[in-house]
């Protein structure tokens, strides 16, 4: 396709013609539709989860306004969840900070595992605002995206599911300040609920993550009663038993790769 422009010079005109192709813009186009068409059902997901970490946030004194910048820029179930009880608890940022980068850690191989999906030559910008994108249900749909993943897919994914996630934790700061005390203590323990779902099933899959599981209810217990220990923050106590009942599950019974398993 071709655009010809006439430019007035004297008693003459000058013409400039300019060559190009849509066909690139539609391309672009139609994988960043296929995005946000497969990211829908991410989305409705999303918004029903966030829900229920609105009526948390609107308990701990976010208002709908900070509640939406909060979940737009984590994106994360357990990390918003770690970070409003610690808000809640008075915690110092520093424990906020440490307890985020621990619960949201696995999106840092996720992001590296991403980097073999990309056609060589794709630029550092892409890779990275892709890698910022990422949450586990993106990751999955992005890591299963036929041939080299397009950036412009992941991009529309999230242009569908984040807005829906935000919205969901402002409209439960909303109901919350709406609804009745008893309603919006049973919508509360709705996220309880949900962090169940995620665990029995890993739990009842692999009795290894199952012990972990048990193993961090106990010692969690345990620690909130011991002298000394008791004294000190849940988010201290919280991270240093991820990180030691998570190191502790990995050294002794480590994951085995496929080979391994073929060779027992």
């Amino acid at each position: 396709m071709s655009l010809s422009l006439y430019f007035p010079y004297g008693d003459s005109k000058i013409l400039f013609t300019i060559h190009f192709s849509l066909y690139p813009l539609f391309f672009s186009m139609k994988i960043f539709l296929s995005g946000i068409r497969n990211g829908i059902p991410i989305a409705l997901g999303y918004y029903a989860v966030a829900f229920s970490l609105g009526i948390i946030a609107g308990n701990v004194g976010l208002d709908a306004f900070m509640g939406f910048i909060a979940s737009f820029f984590t994106r994360a179930s357990a990390g918003e969840y770690a970070g409003y009880t610690l808000a809640g608890a008075q915690a110092a940022y520093i424990e906020v900070i440490g307890m985020s980068m621990i619960a949201n850690l696995r999106y840092l191989l996720m992001s590296t595992a991403l980097t073999q999906k990309f056609r060589p030559g794709t630029s550092l910008f892409k890779r990275i605002i892709t890698s910022a994108c990422i949450t586990d249900e993106i990751f999955g749909i992005s890591i299963a995206y036929k041939g080299y993943l397009a950036p412009r897919y992941t991009l529309g994914a999230f242009a569908i599911s984040t807005p829906a996630w935000a919205l969901g934790c402002t409209s439960g700061i909303i109901a919350g300040n709406i609804l009745p005390a008893n309603i919006v203590s049973a919508l509360s323990a709705a996220l309880y609920g949900m962090f169940i779902a995620i665990i029995i099933p890993p739990s009842k899959k692999d009795h290894n993550v199952g012990i972990a599981v048990c193993c961090s209810f106990a010692l969690s217990g345990l620690c909130a009663i011991l002298p000394i220990i008791s004294e000190w923050s849940s988010g201290t106590r919280t991270i240093l038993l991820t990180i030691i009942i998570s190191a502790a599950a990995a050294i002794i019974r480590p994951v085995k790769t496929k080979e391994e398993r073929k060779d027992e």
